[in-house]
């Protein structure tokens, strides 16, 4: 079986890859090399190829893709019939999280405006910062990346309160637990409000002109997830007007966010170029090729595959 692999992995990496799935036949390359004929044969994908092209890939079995959000490749006719889609959720929880909490902590103490003063040479006073301890935070999305930010919300002392899509048992490091129906009766609770969400059709603009309203004065919003979730121009007529203390943003609404765009220009906002996963930092893709040598093996034994995604749910 032809494997195609889409990833620049180091020596040891392709070793351990390949000791998974003995006698198959592993072809490293790159999005911008793929062949028509290497797409015909692979049996097996890993990475994220262009997803027009698979059309051509009548052999595949399984595409494990190297990010969480899966995108195009859910959406009918993309994949063939028999081949299996799998994501890397569990490999961006601890970068991204890290991330999160370093956010939060930017716009808590006024980290931002001292940055701004120092290129200035401007040694003032910000006013008044908040801490985690004894905040409440909601989580909206708890999937790995929510999960390790409100586990480590909870250890620096906020009161945690999470929303998913689905039911299932509280975990220790959540105080309560809802569905996504509680989202507005929750959020005037919240001092932080966390997004963590994947593109569908129930997350679409969930932050909006009127959830935004019911946001506490001194409240931060971050999203990690997918920028679809935050009606942009609203959110920027809610830090233009003080309805919120700030909001991070790694992903937004359009993506790349135009150089023109106002929300460029806002003191109270902290942005970055879609950077909290991908493979800044070097364990994520330590993970990746775990969760891609576990489902190449299981594949070959027939045993279950992990992070498998539901098609019509998209995640």
């Amino acid at each position: 079986m032809d494997i195609v692999v889409l990833m620049k992995l180091n020596d040891e990496q392709k070793r351990f890859l390949e000791s998974e799935a003995p006698g198959c036949n592993f072809i490293y390359t790159k999005n911008e090399q793929l062949s028509e004929e290497q797409l015909k044969n692979a049996g097996v994908i890993i990475g994220n190829p262009p997803s027009e092209m698979l059309k051509l890939s009548k052999k595949l079995q399984l595409l494990q893709l190297f990010s969480a959000g899966v995108g195009d490749y859910a959406k009918e006719g993309v994949l063939p019939d028999r081949a299996r889609l799998a994501n890397a959720s569990g490999a961006y929880g601890l970068a991204i999280s890290e991330y999160m909490l370093g956010v939060l902590l930017e716009l808590y103490k006024n980290l931002h405006i001292y940055r701004d003063n120092q290129a200035e040479g401007n040694w003032s006073y910000a006013g008044n910062v908040k801490g985690i301890f004894g905040s409440t935070a909601l989580i909206v999305g708890l999937g790995d990346i929510g999960g390790e930010f409100a586990s480590r919300l909870k250890a620096l002392g906020a009161y945690t309160i999470g929303i998913r899509r689905t039911d299932s048992k509280k975990p220790d490091y959540l105080d309560e637990l809802y569905l996504m129906d509680k989202l507005e009766d929750l959020l005037p609770r919240a001092d932080i409000v966390a997004l963590s969400l994947p593109e569908t059709k129930l997350t679409n603009r969930v932050i909006n002109k009127s959830t935004l309203q019911l946001f506490k004065k001194d409240a931060v919003l971050i999203n990690v997830g997918r920028g679809s979730a935050i009606d942009t121009e609203a959110l920027c007529d809610a830090l233009e007007n003080g309805q919120l203390l700030g909001a991070a943003l790694d992903v937004t609404d359009p993506e790349p966010l135009p150089r023109e765009h106002r929300l460029w220009k806002m003191k109270n906002a902290v942005i970055t170029p879609h950077i909290s996963g991908g493979f800044s930092l070097n364990e994520t893709k330590e993970r990746i090729v775990r969760i891609a040598a576990h489902n190449l093996k299981s594949l070959i034994e027939g045993k279950a595959l992990m992070n498998v995604v539901d098609k019509e749910k998209g995640y």
